[in-house]
Formats: structure tokens, sequence, C-alpha cells
């Protein structure tokens, strides 16, 4: 080895070193262009979800899919397909949330088959619980689709949100990684809402303040981890919540300023932070802010050429948003 590759080896090996030190936040620090990105093309990926797939709706720019996050002071490996899988040996990962929990799946599926390309998998759907299982690996990636995490139930008087109830736990109960999402359904109104009546407590709404709702849902979830989860068994993570923008027609580059944060993260990490279990928040709002170039726009929702400014292209975003995960898991 020659003195330059072995310097550059000590560097990358002191800056690697440094992830998941408390000098070093991995969620703080910039976009640049990677010319070794993305990891996979969606045309690569048999199963990825037409409403994700911006290039094959039309979409004629790439470069949103050669930015990599830089964390200040560190490093942020590139995810090693074998090494994850090895890593997961044995183990169940579920995602659990909504249409970003599935981007995020779906991304990380992606990244995998393309990465171990001789892999063994199946997947199948069912009742909402979707499963990718690696079979030479016994690795099952799960998502399970529950936007509010507590329940919606049907009674007589109609759609009943329960912000005190949480039945849907004995899905996800038995993982060894759980990576919890839950915002944008809360905000839904009109024919798009999916409740009639909100009951909590001995109270019975028509409807309430959306981020009281949410505070009181996340209360209830967070009292069910402390109360069920062994964090010698089960390594829990919420994501943190993705960001939308008000338009992105047209944007092909990275904004250079978040702007404030998120109301909702606010109240997320409130809950977290008065938790008796370690719950890993992947802070993704603030890198994901800059990001308005990374959605699919007008080449989304499976060809229906409305704006989207919510989900990401695949690849894209989701597949940094693995990079943080894959940086954080035991």
């Amino acid at each position: 080895m020659g003195i330059l590759a072995l310097l550059l080896a000590i560097v990358i090996w002191k800056a690697e070193a440094k992830i998941g030190h408390k000098g070093c936040d991995i969620f703080s620090g910039e976009w640049v262009v990677d010319a070794s990105y993305p990891y996979y093309h969606s045309s690569q990926c048999p199963f990825i979800e037409e409403q994700f797939d911006c290039r094959l709706k039309g979409r004629p720019d790439t470069d949103y899919t050669r930015y990599r996050w830089q964390p200040a002071g560190c490093l942020l490996p590139r995810l090693n397909g074998e090494e994850f899988l090895r890593k997961l040996k044995g183990k169940q990962m579920m995602f659990v949330g909504d249409s970003l929990s599935l981007n995020q799946w779906q991304s990380l599926t992606c990244m995998l088959h393309v990465l171990v390309p001789n892999a063994k998998y199946t997947t199948k759907t069912v009742q909402g619980l979707s499963t990718f299982t690696f079979h030479d690996y016994d690795v099952s990636l799960k998502f399970y689709r529950n936007a509010f995490l507590v329940d919606i139930k049907n009674e007589d008087r109609g759609r009943v949100l329960m912000l005190d109830s949480l039945s849907s736990s004995q899905i996800w109960g038995g993982m060894d990684y759980v990576i919890f999402d839950s915002w944008h359904w809360w905000l839904h109104t009109g024919r798009k809402q999916p409740w009639d009546w909100v009951v909590y407590g001995n109270t019975t709404v028509k409807d309430l303040d959306r981020m009281v709702a949410y505070e009181k849902a996340l209360n209830t979830w967070a009292k069910w981890i402390d109360s069920n989860i062994d964090p010698t068994k089960t390594q829990v993570f919420f994501q943190g919540v993705s960001p939308d923008h008000d338009t992105c027609t047209g944007h092909t580059l990275p904004v250079k300023s978040p702007g404030s944060p998120h109301p909702a993260e606010v109240v997320l990490e409130k809950v977290l932070g008065a938790m008796d279990k370690d719950v890993y928040l992947q802070k993704i709002t603030g890198l994901s802010q800059l990001r308005i170039d990374g959605h699919p726009s007008v080449y989304g929702h499976g060809g229906h050429r409305d704006l989207d400014c919510t989900h990401w292209c695949l690849s894209g975003v989701p597949d940094i948003w693995n990079e943080l995960l894959n940086a954080s898991i035991n």
C-alpha cells in the first residue's frame, strides 16, 4: 500500500470510528454530490411501487439520485448489503406507519436486492402486512401499514379514533427491530379524514386539534413501549417527521436552509424524552427539508399526473435514511 493510500485509509478509519460518538451528530451536516450514487436504478428493482418510480413516470433529470449525506465531523458509511444481512441473520425488522414507512421499506429492499443480487427472496402482502424475506440469511423485512399507531374502530355511530387504545401491538411485539412512523394522516380533513368521532378517557368529540390528538396517541404508544418492550431483545426507532413541501414542481437542486423546526417533530421529541425505555429518534426532518428536489412532483402517484410533494422518488432520499438507520442499529 502506497503512503497516500495508507494515509487516506487512516483518515477514513478515524472518521468512521467517530460514528455514534457523542461528538458526531450524524443528522447534522450537508448534502454533497457523489458520482458513486445511487445504489440502484429503479429499473433494477422489479417490485418497486409505481408511485415512487419517478424515472418510469417520465422524470427527465437524475441529479436528485446522486446526493449523499455528509455529517459534520464524521463519515456516514455506505450500506454494505452482505454485512447488513449477516448482522440481521435470523432476525426480523418491521417498519410500522404510513406510506412514508412504505417509502423507506421499499428503498431498503431495493438497496439490498441490488447489493446482494444472488440472494433468494420472496415477498408477500397479507391484510396490510408486507413481508420481504431473504431466505439465505433468514432475514425478514416487514412493513405494517398503521398510520396512527392507535386504533380506529367501526361502530354503529361510525368510525371512532381511539386515542387510548392500541391493539395492533400484537403484530410488532415480537420483532428484533421496529421503526415507527406517524404524522401525515393526522392532517387529513373532509372526505380523507378516516374517523367520525374521537374518544379519549371519558371524552367523545367529533374532532380535536390535530397536534393535541397526535400527542395523546404518541403517549399511548409510549406507555405500551415502556411496559412491554425488552430493550435487550428489541431495538426501537421512531422515524422523524418526513417533511412535505407546498410545491416542488421544477426543483432539481436541494435548498440551502431547512427552515423552522417542524411542530410535530417538537411534540415527538417531547414524548420520547419522557419515556423510560430508550427509543432512538431518526432525526431525518431537517436534512430531508433540504431535499425539495427529491419528491415525485408530477412523476408519481402511480401515473396520475397530480402534484406529490410528500413522498420521495426511489432511488433517492429514503436510501440515505436507510444509511442512517444502518449506522444506528446494534
